[in-house]
Parts: C-alpha cells; sequence; structure tokens
C-alpha cells in the first residue's frame, strides 16, 4: 500500500489525532516559513560571484579556492567573474540591477564602502543597496620594494621620500583602497609628498614595480614569493603582529606608525533577499570557510579568517561606513 494513502487512511481512523498532526505541520511550518525550501532547493543551478580584482592576485586565488570548496558541497558550480578596474567597486556595482535570489553575488572590499564617501555624486548607497551575508578574512598588507633599490628599511625609505618631495612613487590596487588611505595617512603624519599610482589589481601593481615604473608596491601579499625569491624586498607590514612567513620584517607599529590595516572583506548580495535566502547562502558558504583546501590558501598569503554571520557582518559595516566617513573627511580625499 503506498505510504501516502496509509497516512490519510490513518488521519481518517482517529480524526482527534489526525487534527492533531495538522495542527503540528501547520505549526511547524510557520516556525520556519520559507526557510527549509530555501535551504533544501539552494543552489538548484550555478552560482555567479563577482570578484573585483584581476584574475591571479590573492583575492581571486582565495576566492577561487572557497567558491570550488562551496561547489563540491552544493554540487552545482560556484563561477567566479573577474570585473577588475576602479578601485574593487564594479562587482558591487553590476549587483545593483541583479535579483536578489542569493544566485548572484560579490566580494565586498571596504572601497565598496569608502568610494561613495568620496564621490559628490554616490553611484550606490553601501549600507542599504546590498544584503551582506557572511564575512570571511582579511589581507596581510606590506610595502615592497626592489632588491637592487638603496632602502634596506621602511624608516630609510621615509626619509628619503622626505628629503626628496614629490620624486618617490608608489603603486597599489585603487583610489580609495585601504592600501592608499594608509599610505596616505602615512604621508599626512610624516610631512612626506609622493605620488599615488593605482593599478586594476595585484599583477599590474607587481610588473611596474619589476620594470622600474614605480619606486614602491603597496599591496596584499601575492608578493610573498618575489620576496622569499630575492627579487623583492619587503620593508613593513601592517598587521597587528609579525607575519609567520617573515618574521624579521617588522610591523607599522614597531616603525613608530601606529595604524593596523587588514582591510577584511566578505560577501554580499543585491539588496533585499529574502532573510531565509541568506541564511541558506550563508550556510553554503560557512563550512567551505573552513575547508583545508581553502585554508591552505589562507595560510599561504598569511590571511587570518575573520568570520561573522550576517546581523554581525551588517553591524560591523554600518560602523565602518560611519568611521570612514569621518576619516575621509579629516583627509579631504575626494574623487576627481
Amino acid at each position: 500500500m503506498p505510504r501516502r494513502r496509509l497516512h490519510r487512511e490513518n488521519l481518517s481512523m482517529s480524526p482527534r489525532l489526525g487534527r492533531r498532526a495538522a495542527l503540528a505541520l501547520g505549526a511547524a511550518t510557520l516556525a520556519t516559513p520559507g526557510l527549509d525550501r530555501a535551504q533544501a532547493g539552494f543552489p538548484a543551478r550555478p552560482v555567479r560571484m563577482f570578484v573585483p580584482w584581476a584574475p591571479g592576485g590573492t583575492t581571486d586565488v582565495q576566492m577561487r579556492a572557497l567558491c570550488d570548496a562551496a561547489a563540491r558541497r552544493a554540487g552545482q558550480p560556484v563561477v567566479v567573474e573577474n570585473k577588475s578596474g576602479a578601485g574593487g567597486i564594479l562587482g558591487a556595482q553590476a549587483m545593483l540591477n541583479e535579483k536578489p535570489d542569493g544566485y548572484t553575488l560579490g566580494q565586498m572590499p571596504v572601497t565598496v564602502w569608502r568610494t561613495p564617501l568620496m564621490s559628490t555624486r554616490p553611484m550606490y548607497d553601501p549600507v542599504n543597496d546590498f544584503t551582506y551575508i557572511i564575512h570571511l578574512c582579511g589581507y596581510l598588507f606590506g610595502v615592497v620594494v626592489r632588491a637592487d633599490t638603496p632602502w634596506k628599511t621602511f624608516p630609510e625609505f621615509l626619509d628619503y621620500a622626505k628629503a626628496n618631495p614629490g620624486k618617490l612613487n608608489y603603486g597599489s590596487p585603487g583610489i580609495g583602497t585601504s592600501l592608499h588611505l594608509t599610505m596616505e595617512r602615512i604621508a599626512a603624519e610624516r610631512g612626506i609628498d609622493w605620488t599615488h599610482v593605482p593599478f586594476r589589481g595585484f599583477a599590474e601593481n607587481m610588473n611596474a614595480l619589476l620594470g622600474g615604473q614605480i619606486d614602491a608596491l603597496a599591496d596584499s601579499s601575492g608578493w610573498s614569493q618575489l620576496v622569499e625569491d630575492g627579487r623583492a624586498r619587503l620593508l613593513v607590514t601592517w598587521g597587528e603582529q609579525r607575519a609567520k612567513r617573515f618574521p624579521e620584517t617588522p610591523t607599522l607599529r614597531e616603525v613608530g606608525i601606529d595604524i593596523v590595516s587588514a582591510s577584511p572583506y566578505g560577501i554580499a548580495g543585491p539588496k533585499n533577499m529574502d532573510p531565509a535566502q541568506v541564511r541558506a547562502v550563508h550556510d553554503l558558504f560557512r563550512p567551505a570557510l573552513e575547508d583545508p583546501a581553502h585554508l591552505a590558501v589562507l595560510e599561504r598569503f598569511d590571511m587570518p579568517v575573520m568570520y561573522k554571520g550576517p546581523e554581525e557582518y551588517a553591524a560591523f559595516v554600518r560602523q565602518q561606513v560611519a568611521e570612514d566617513r569621518a576619516m575621509i573627511e579629516r583627509l579631504g580625499l575626494k574623487l576627481n
């Protein structure tokens, strides 16, 4: 006898029991409206992940490892789409016109929050135009020069810049990035005049350094292998503590500059995502964050796990936007 038919007949044999069962089922459905459906059916097709940096850089490598780990669990592809340029905001801009169904997501660098704050005509609201889902990790940042340059320490580099106004330049991944703003904070504190050269991503930045177009590179730890190979020299890192792979290199605080910068980031979707869908996407990427293959990439680049769930992540964004607004106004930074 089919199970569905037997279930109906059992209910009809005990009307009181049948009513209780129906009420219990209804209560359970009301307790988690849409949650089971969203989680059980997601993803039913490939998921797109906008990564607003060029292929081959630190973030691209990390996000591809994360998406691969999520795809293995989901049984559906999680496809990285690179949208490099404009300091890392093109992925966020692309999401503005996407459906809030969880199938289009984006890596959210801090420039997504800062760029509108520096613009006289903001293209979006960084707090309200996105749905923040899961916070992932942060970077190891540092300043790197070519191995054949005379500067052996960061203080030597700063002293030269101070004595030669306008002569030095440095590259970063773009205007409004943590790397750009931190270098400008250092310049303001030390009375230094140097030139910022923005690039579309790490590969362009490093090629410009090695080719002699720029004097220094401020970027995330994609430079690690070149430093280990002796082609570049790491002058300083920007974390709370010295990097495990480069224990001889001091932090900014150790050279007398009271700044710590890790530029943490996460994943968001278009605004107005259903809370159940947010939870389903979160639950796809939460175990991927701790996947051994992904953790190996984080270890390779000295990137710390900095997990936050949806509510905590959204609160973090609100706090950071307020702090960044005050910093940008203090430094007088505006987009041309």
